[in-house]
């Protein structure tokens, strides 16, 4: 087993990488628009299926003991009775099988499994990857999904590729060194060339491809920032035009995304900040500070997934419940379902699953052991986080208006606004009992009824309401107005 220091030390690493990608791609994603430009427009506007939806990632490798789209069609009722409306599929595209370990990732060469077969590192985007299953399989997850009520993007992988891809025809489609050799980033895969114009023909016809001939209804961009937001933007405008209500989520945080290409980005910041809370001791208001400071740089109203998993955390046994603990992985999750953004749940997640799943290997989440009181009672807990999420309209649309408190090293609180309804949401992230006294603005109502709550009591005093919260304790309660 890896040490807990070790683990918490290689994903702190990962933070700042991601933070640096982040802040070096944000300026050369700007071109002329500065932040201040940025900050004084609105971002493009996205379906409500996204904007009101609970985001669900199927890992195939952990998501069923067969690690197959069969196998995984036969689970989506379960998914959808949770709650979730979207369904965020891992790559699917035929991965390479080349043993050469000088093209692996360095993650991948310590897992041990010596399997080639990265999901992440593609032979052929146009293809369907025979261990998941073939393209009637794919029609059928789809189609299977639609017919839950859920929506599907599947995930692309455009900034690099594997060493015997189909592309190798094309030298002139790779990035190369003075030399001629092919150049390869930061994972050892051989990194595409943006510049040359039939190589972006290639993958727009790959995006057409998996809506028009598997009805897909958006994507999932992998390592989005490195690769030219214009590339993104042109892809919206010929997709918009077969699919109009098309979803795009970029794996980044680039400032300027939302503007034309993306309708929400990953939260790389928010999750950084919560894992600091968590780990490293910081005060809970740096929540507040982290979520002021990314509305500040971007277009008006731009959304981010909200998560504490996913499957790069889970591959280096990063689980939420490993991070945060038990109560604290509830606890933090009331804060993602109820702030603006789109929530997201790991596959396993909601029965607080803590299988040691690899990206490189069938390792399945343990179903079986959902029965247990631990696993229902999380799942009994998940299933109300995502009832209320798609129920009351405010957690989708609402401004946000941040409460000051007097224990702000401990608990977070907000309201979710718009008209005369309101949901507050107040929660403990420290491990000890908390009293807390919130300072409503003027005009707000003291009265709330309680939506979600952990055995909270609540007081009015001197106009401010009063809190007595259990360790990682949490309320979540509407006005009484209407």
């Amino acid at each position: 087993m890896i040490p807990e220091t070790t683990r918490n030390k290689s994903l702190s690493c990962r933070i700042f990488l991601w933070t640096f990608a982040f802040l070096l791609n944000s300026i050369i994603g700007f071109g002329a628009e500065s932040v201040e430009n940025l900050a004084s427009l609105q971002a493009r506007s996205a379906p409500e299926w996204l904007t009101r939806g609970v985001i669900y990632q199927v890992w195939l490798r952990a998501f069923t003991p067969e690690g197959t789209l069969k196998a995984a069609t036969a689970r989506l009722p379960q998914v959808a009775e949770l709650g979730a409306t979207i369904i965020y599929l891992c790559p699917i595209m035929l991965s390479d099988d080349d043993m050469r370990q000088e093209f692996w990732s360095t993650r991948q060469k310590a897992s041990g499994t010596n399997n080639p077969r990265n999901p992440y590192r593609m032979k052929d985007y146009n293809k369907v990857d025979p261990e998941y299953g073939n393209d009637a399989d794919l029609r059928e997850f789809v189609e299977t999904a639609h017919k839950l009520g859920m929506y599907v993007l599947v995930d692309l992988v455009y900034f690099h590729c594997g060493p015997t891809s189909v592309l190798m025809e094309h030298p002139e489609y790779f990035k190369q060194d003075a030399s001629g050799k092919v150049s390869t980033g930061s994972w050892n895969f051989p990194v595409l060339n943006f510049n040359n114009q039939q190589l972006r023909e290639h993958l727009w016809a790959n995006m057409h491809h998996w809506i028009k001939d598997f009805n897909m209804d958006g994507f999932r961009c992998d390592v989005a920032d490195m690769v030219p937001l214009d590339f993104w933007e042109e892809a919206r405008k010929r997709l918009e035009t077969i699919r109009p209500d098309l979803v795009i989520l970029a794996e980044g945080q680039r400032a300027a995304d939302q503007v034309k290409a993306f309708d929400i980005d990953y939260g790389f910041s928010w999750y950084g900040a919560i894992f600091s809370i968590f780990n490293k001791g910081k005060p809970v208001s740096s929540l507040q500070d982290i979520w002021k400071k990314q509305s500040s740089e971007r277009p008006r109203g731009a959304r981010f997934m909200r998560y504490t998993e996913n499957h790069d955390l889970v591959n280096d046994m990063q689980h939420s419940e490993v991070i945060c603990g038990e109560r604290g992985s509830t606890a933090i999750s009331v804060v993602n379902f109820t702030l603006d953004g789109v929530p997201m749940l790991y596959n396993g997640q909601e029965i607080g699953d803590t299988t040691q799943q690899s990206i490189y290997a069938l390792r399945p989440v343990r179903w079986e052991a959902a029965c247990l009181p631990k696993m229902k009672s999380t799942l009994d807990f998940y299933k109300k986080l995502c009832q209320m999420r798609r129920s009351e309209q405010v957690l989708a649309n609402g401004e946000v208006v941040w409460l000051e408190n007097d224990q702000p090293d401990s608990v977070v609180s907000f309201i979710r606004r718009t008209g005369n309804e309101s949901i507050i949401s107040v929660v403990n992230l420290s491990n000890r009992k908390v009293k807390v006294r919130v300072t409503l603005p003027e005009g707000y109502t003291t009265s709330y009824k309680p939506l979600l709550s952990d055995r909270t009591k609540i007081s009015t005093e001197n106009g401010k309401l009063s809190f007595d919260l259990e360790n990682f304790g949490y309320f979540v309660g509407k006005n009484n107005n209407k």
